[in-house]
This record gives structure tokens, sequence and C-alpha cells, in this order.
């Protein structure tokens, strides 16, 4: 094999030309600003272009600038981030805007070693903003990109040891270039991973602008790369989510400010998968009276590193007990960011309509 600096070095002009001619539009690429560019990276982590696009569009019209969304109120904040899920993102973004607005006067800093101090901001996202908002000469490496490489040395190393990323950083900082190239050949190596050296499935080799240089397809192993070592499996909880309700409002309990989904609003629920009878038990015990108890479902969300399973119960209630918020539907559905690992049972409380 060619050695892996001289074989990225005659890559980079492929895929600066294979950009060119092949970029998709997209709003952040339109108008790349800083904040445009920050927010759509930020948005992109974990979540599809297509499902992120919509997002970014209404956040923007509701906080186009830095210190709008420095002042945006916290609760408003959620419900224009509810459905991206992670939102710790949003509250980094927050918290990130209020340091921009008070320390660079609204805007972001184009040093990648300045961008990497803010709150949510990695050693990608700095890349990123770096080379494609300011044209400096850092790469922003992700998974896409990492996949590539490896097919393109035909590397065997484990793609999500920190070691391995840290290593193909170093390799392409050295051979990065600066200006509209360095935003280019960001994009485009994102781009080459997300549409033709895909993660799933047959890679397009014929499509790709490195087929005649590519270690992996000359080998014909492209599909047994990347190596990743195996991720620990998911947490599994259980619990019983309620639907408590007198008929036109509904329970909604704050989570704690710091943990999963921290500070969000939720339906209520208790540890375990319980029965009708234990649930009524219980909620009886606590001094909430009811009335009936109906089944509502069962559903299953997934995080990171944890899997809610869920069994609902939707309780009509005799009185409304303290220490909830009792939004009516309309209250709840517009003024209210609850997760979407509770879609299955806010689609039945909007169905009740």
């Amino acid at each position: 094999m060619r050695d892996e600096k001289g074989l990225l070095s005659e890559s980079i002009e492929r895929i600066l030309s294979w950009y060119r001619a092949n970029r998709r539009s997209m709003p952040w690429r339109d108008d790349p600003s800083p904040y445009h560019v920050w927010l759509s990276e930020i948005m992109l982590q974990q979540t599809r272009i297509e499902a992120a696009t919509p997002f970014y569009l209404r956040f923007l019209e509701e906080l186009p600038t830095v210190e709008a969304l420095a002042a945006c109120d916290d609760e408003k904040l959620m419900k224009l981030w509810q459905g991206l899920g992670y939102y710790s993102r949003a509250r980094n973004l927050k918290k990130a805007a209020v340091l921009m607005t008070e320390k660079y006067g609204g805007t972001l800093p184009g040093e990648a070693a300045e961008l990497r101090k803010l709150p949510g901001v990695g050693a990608y996202t700095a890349g990123a903003v770096a080379s494609i908002a300011f044209g400096r000469p850092e790469p922003a490496v992700d998974g896409n990109v990492m996949r590539v490489l490896a097919r393109l040395f035909a590397s065997e190393e484990d793609v999500l040891s920190p070691r391995v990323r840290k290593d193909a950083e170093e390799l392409l900082r050295a051979s990065y270039p600066a200006g509209e190239d360095a935003a280019d050949l960001t994009q485009g190596l994102m781009e080459l991973g997300e549409v033709v050296c895909i993660p799933n499935g047959a890679p397009l080799c014929e499509k790709c602008p490195l087929g005649i240089l590519c270690e992996a397809a000359k080998r014909g192993i492209q599909e047994e790369l990347p190596k990743r070592m195996p991720k620990k499996e998911r947490r599994i909880e259980e619990k019983t989510v309620l639907i408590l309700t007198d008929g036109t409002r509904f329970a909604l309990g704050k989570r704690e400010k710091k943990g999963l989904l921290a500070g969000l609003w939720e339906l209520p629920s208790l540890p375990g998968k319980l029965s009708a009878g234990e649930t009524g038990r219980i909620l009886s015990e606590r001094g909430i009276r009811w009335e009936k108890i109906l089944p509502a479902g069962d559903a299953v969300h997934l995080f990171s590193h944890v899997e809610w399973r869920m069994t609902g119960y939707r309780v009509l209630l005799s009185d409304l007990p303290p220490d909830y918020a009792f939004p009516d539907r309309e209250e709840l559905f517009r003024d209210y960011a609850v997760p979407s690992a509770f879609r299955r049972y806010l689609d039945l409380i909007q169905k009740e309509r």
C-alpha cells in the first residue's frame, strides 16, 4: 500500500472536484454564516439531514441571531427543539450563545481552539465551523469521514477508538487546504460518506471519485470496513407511564435538572411494569383519587445507553392532585416541550380530541 499521506494528498483534489460538481443544496450550505453552520452542525448530531432541516428553518425564524438565542426563554427553546431529541444540545447552544454575547460581541470565534471552549462544541464541531464558515485548514472528523478513510487506506483499526480518530485528524490537518477549499473539503468528505461510501449496504464504488485509489476496493474488502468494537448493550428500564386526566386537563411533571432529559416536562410514571391493580393501589397510597384506569398500550424508546420499556394507563381522576401542572390539551401541545419518548401516549391524548 502507498503511504497514507501521499494517498490522501492525491485524493483531496478528486474530492474537491467531485463535491463541486455534485454538492446537494442545503439551507446552511446556501448561506454558510458562522451562526448557521454552528446551528446546523449541532442539530445534525444524531439527526438525519431530512429530519433536521424543518427544525433548522423554524429555529432561525424565531432566533435569527446569536443574541436572540442567548435571550431566549428556556421553555420556548425547549419547545423549538421538541422532536429533535438529545435536549442537552439545545441547553448547550444557549449557554454558548450567552458566552459569545458576553465575550465575542455576539459572533462566533473563528479559531478551532477557541470554538472548543464553547459548551457543547467538541473537536468535530469546532473543525466543521472553523473550516466551513471561516476557511481555516481544520479537519472535521465524524463517522462518515472515518469510514471514507478506513476504506481508502484499507485500515483494520477500530474507528471508534479515540486514538485512531486523533490520528486521522492529524493526518488530515497536515494536508488540509485553506479558504474555500477548506470548506469544500470538509463538506466533500462528509458528502462522500453520506451518499457514496455509505454505511449500510454496499458502497457505490462505481460512483466514487476515489475508486481508482481506494485500497479496500482494490482488495474487494470495502464491505468489511470500517472495523468497530462492539458497543455495550443498552441498560433496560421498565416504567409505567400514566395519562392522569380529569377528562380535559392532563398531568405533567418536571424532570430533575440533571441526568437524562434534564429539566423537561414529562407524563408521570412509576418504576416497573405494573398491572392496573398495582397502579391503582400505589396512586391511592399517594393520596391520588381516581375513578377508572384503562390500558393505554406499551411502547419502547431507545436512548444511546438506555432502553425504556413502557406500559401505559389512562387514569381518570376524581380531583387534581398537587405537584403537577395540568394544562388542557391545546396548552399541552402549544406550550410544553415533552420528549418524543412519550410520543405514543401524546398521540393518544391528541386523538381524544
